[in-house]
């Protein structure tokens, strides 16, 4: 017996002997990984129909030129990984491929889908010689080969300059890029398509029946330009609906199907909110007004909320698409039917009224992006009128001093809507609306607060080229207490249209698309500077293409909720002929604002006119170390300014962003020239802060400060009524009434409401910044190890924001309102908790 075993193991021992022969003489050796596969069919008969080959990073094919194929493998013995929530599949697979001993490292490999339904392919993971892994992290959909008629490419993720490309990767480099870009045609593209190009802002309505022109190349509309989907996609105002969530645009750039999932359900909570809030019956106009301040207060959940009626169901069908409509199945009865509390309420609901929060706001606000210093007094328009604000407005509010020497010592402030209004004031003051241009001065006291001086409302006059102007002063009671309240809801009015219509949507949502595609056209993914950018580009595309559909078109939520209407879009146009991206570095706009001061001692490179900023502080910490970790991610790519010059994929990127991106701007001298490691270094990090911190800081605080109505209304219905007029007698009998009545109504209100609490909430795939998706986002042991160091310099400068929202002595960090600020904190806090509206964090994108 014993014997018989001795036998079978030497002749197992030789069958092995034979088998390593075998493989010797063949000179193969096995390459064996893994792939992860999301959002797929099921999975019987998909590994089959996936088809994959290894290109070898070493050993070059003589007949194409291209690295060497491995034998074409099907993922086998696939298991699931996850189940999710909505009911998406994830399959991880094994692969083996045998190749020749000399077929070295893969460094790309490319996939056929030969199923009938698209894929999400997330990542292959390969192990090679010495145990050596390589990594391919490809996040893109698969579609069908019918569909497609080629096979994908995929690189690894080790970062190669143009110059420092391996020849096996080069011409797959080129053609990767050649098809991105497609041959210009552009014709019906599909859904599945992968080009990237330019187009013009055709899309807000119809030109031809007068709706809105087109916006972007002439120079009447200047424009950035918007990605091109193939047709002009004419959105008109009578398309039902008030929100949709699809769009055509490439495939890489849309949200994840769960994204899509968890938007809709934030869009069907918001909607019912807003039609709840209606009533159950359509309002007449004389009930469409609010008639107190508690019915304000009324549309908001307090401590019980109000359970989902079965008619709260039927009359959320009539505003809804289908497809949005049929998530309402998957337990709406359990959501709120109140809007949720903004904090402006919970902290201290009475704080819009007080001037110290009025002032606090343009500090630490959503929109702290605009109050700027004022030198010259009094201040003058463009086309040379004078204000009509006094000396003796304001000399008696200056803490003893004389206003050139407040002047001196940089204590004016003016918040100023007045010179890009005026031209447009005619049209938007038909259709009850009632618009002022506004020019707010302030006093910096010793505290650093800001202290309301003076408003000025202006109007243009019966003459060309003259104004009307009505100037308000600060009062404690009577009826100069309550003109000075309906002034401050005027000037609220200015800077609510131009936070949304300019600080968020043109110079964040509208300016960083050019250079989205630019990166897709003419950075290869290989390129290191694609890599480092990649996550600030997570679903800007696919936010701005839903805008574009929903809020920017004509008859869209801006139009109806804005008091600029129907020149929403055309305002923007009128100010983006004054943008220009070199001011758009944070210390850049700080000392063009006179917030700030050239120090070259400082890490910024400036100095704050006063600590007790509290965007400018926070905003320079991120703004150091985001700058910081750029710096040495190029300095380790380049080792010199001369190869950056010599690289051709940067220069192209660069060129096409000016000359065509934003083609408007090309003659303009303020670009950078792009020669050296520093320029690169400059436009890197301004294009990360806008992305991120500046987005951030505009988006994310909308619910909590504009989600409280009267804090920042978005129009207006009536003048401030002059004395000896009727109107002015109604509003001396009851001031109250007087100011409800100039307030939008409730449907605009309200919509409104549920456009912030839409964009205003995190969303539970987000990744911010210092994070990426993947540890394995790029095969450097450096630069992740860099990264570790910039998410820790974030953490530090979260204690530092702490402590600052903690010290007394900085009285903009909380102010009346008892909110501390937290735009710019880069922690962050679990969304998942049910925090949404008020979670911390900067994510890399605009996203939302």
């Amino acid at each position: 017996m014993e014997h018989s075993r001795i036998i079978d193991c030497l002749n197992g021992f030789q069958g092995s002997v034979k088998a390593q022969l075998a493989k010797s003489k063949k000179h193969t050796e096995s390459i064996k990984g893994e792939i992860i596969i999301q959002h797929c069919p099921a999975k019987s008969s998909l590994g089959k129909a996936i088809r994959i080959q290894l290109y070898s990073l070493s050993k070059i094919d003589p007949s194409t030129g291209k690295g060497k194929l491995s034998q074409e493998v099907h993922p086998n013995h696939g298991k699931r990984i996850h189940n999710k929530p909505n009911g998406n599949r994830g399959f991880q697979y094994e692969l083996t491929f045998e190749v020749d001993r000399d077929f070295g490292f893969p460094g790309a490999f490319v996939i056929w889908n030969q199923h009938k339904h698209k894929f999400f392919l997330q990542s292959i993971s390969l192990q090679v010689i010495f145990r050596q892994m390589v990594h391919f992290e490809c996040n893109s959909w698969i579609y069908p080969n019918h569909l497609i008629q080629t096979a994908r490419i995929f690189f690894s993720n080790t970062c190669y300059l143009p110059s420092q490309t391996p020849n096996s990767l080069l011409q797959l480099r080129k053609q990767e890029l050649d098809t991105l870009r497609g041959d210009g045609t552009a014709g019906s593209i599909r859904e599945w398509h992968r080009v990237y190009d330019y187009d013009f802002y055709n899309d807000l309505g119809d030109p031809q029946r007068g709706e809105r022109p087109v916006l972007g190349g002439s120079v009447s509309y200047p424009y950035p330009r918007r990605g091109k989907n193939g047709e002009p996609h004419i959105h008109s105002e009578k398309e039902k609906g008030m929100f949709k969530i699809d769009s055509c645009i490439p495939p890489d750039e849309r949200f994840s199907p769960e994204k899509l999932s968890e938007i809709a359900k934030k869009v069907i909570q918001a909607s019912l909110h807003y039609v709840v809030s209606q009533g159950g019956s359509m309002l007449r106009e004389e009930t469409n007004q609010f008639k107190s301040f508690n019915e304000i207060k009324e549309l908001f959940s307090g401590k019980k909320s109000q359970g989902v009626e079965e008619w709260m169901i039927r009359k959320l069908e009539t505003h809804l698409p289908k497809e949005i409509f049929k998530e309402t199945e998957r337990g709406i009865k359990g959501y709120t039917a109140k809007f949720p509390m903004p904090q402006l309420f919970t902290g201290n609901e009475l704080a819009w009224k007080d001037d110290k929060e009025f002032g606090r706001q343009m500090l630490a606000g959503i929109n702290a992006t605009l109050i700027q210093c004022l030198q010259a007094f009094p201040p003058r328009s463009k086309n040379g009128i004078w204000s009509s604000i006094r000396r003796s407005h304001i000399e008696q509010n200056l803490d003893g001093l004389t206003l050139q020497e407040a002047m001196n010592q940089w204590r004016i402030f003016i918040l100023d809507h007045h010179d890009y209004l005026m031209p447009f004031l005619g049209k938007i003051n038909k259709n009850g609306v009632c618009a002022y241009a506004s020019r707010t001065l302030l006093f910096l006291k010793d505290d650093a607060t800001l202290k309301p001086l003076a408003i000025e409302l202006s109007l243009p006059g019966l003459s060309s080229g003259t104004e009307i102007h009505r100037v308000f002063r600060p009062g404690t009671n009577g009826s100069e207490a309550a003109l000075w309240q309906l002034a401050k809801v005027h000037v609220a009015v200015n800077d609510s249209g131009y936070h949304q219509l300019i600080s968020h949507w043109l110079k964040t949502h509208a300016v960083v698309e050019p250079f989205i595609i630019a990166t897709r056209r003419q950075l290869s993914v290989m390129h290191p500077i694609h890599r480092l950018l990649d996550p600030h580009f997570k679903d800007t595309m696919h936010t701005n293409a839903l805008a574009r559909i929903t809020v920017l078109k004509a008859g869209g939520i801006f139009e109806k909720t804005l008091y600029s209407g129907e020149a929403s879009m055309e305002l923007s146009s009128s100010l983006y002929k004054e943008w220009r991206f070199d001011e758009q570095s944070l210390p850049g706009d700080l000392v063009k604002r006179g917030l700030a001061f050239q120090n070259p001692e400082c890490l910024a490179g400036v100095q704050l006119l006063f600590e007790d900023y509290p965007y400018g502080a926070d905003g320079l910490e991120i703004w150091v170390a985001t700058k910081r970790w750029v710096t040495d991610f190029c300095r380790y790519f380049y080792k010199d300014d001369n190869s950056l010059r010599s690289d051709h994929e940067i220069q192209e990127w660069w060129s096409e962003i000016r000359k065509i991106g934003h083609g408007d701007k090309c003659n303009e001298t303020w670009w950078s020239s792009m020669t050296t490691v520093s320029d690169l270094v400059e436009a890197l990090t301004t294009l990360i802060w806008i992305s991120s911190g500046l987005h951030a800081s505009v988006n994310l605080g909308q619910y909590e400060y504009a989600g409280h109505p009267l804090n920042r209304p978005t129009k207006c219905r009536n003048f401030i009524a002059m004395e000896g007029t009727r109107e002015y007698a109604e509003f001396l009998h009851d001031p109250d009434k007087f100011f409800l009545n100039m307030l939008p109504n409730r449907s605009e209100i309200t919509l409104y409401l549920a456009l912030l609490e839409v964009l205003s909430a995190h969303t539970s795939d987000e990744v911010y910044l210092g994070q990426r998706q993947s540890p394995n986002w790029i095969d450097d042991v450096w630069v992740k190890q860099r990264l570790e160091q910039f998410a820790e310099e974030l953490n530090e400068v979260h204690k530092r924001i702490v402590e600052r929202n903690a010290d007394s002595k900085l009285k903009n960090r909380q102010g009346p309102s008892n909110i501390p600020y937290k735009l710019l904190d880069p922690t962050v806090s679990n969304v998942k908790s049910g925090q949404g509206i008020t979670a911390t964090g900067i994510p890399n994108s605009i996203s939302m």
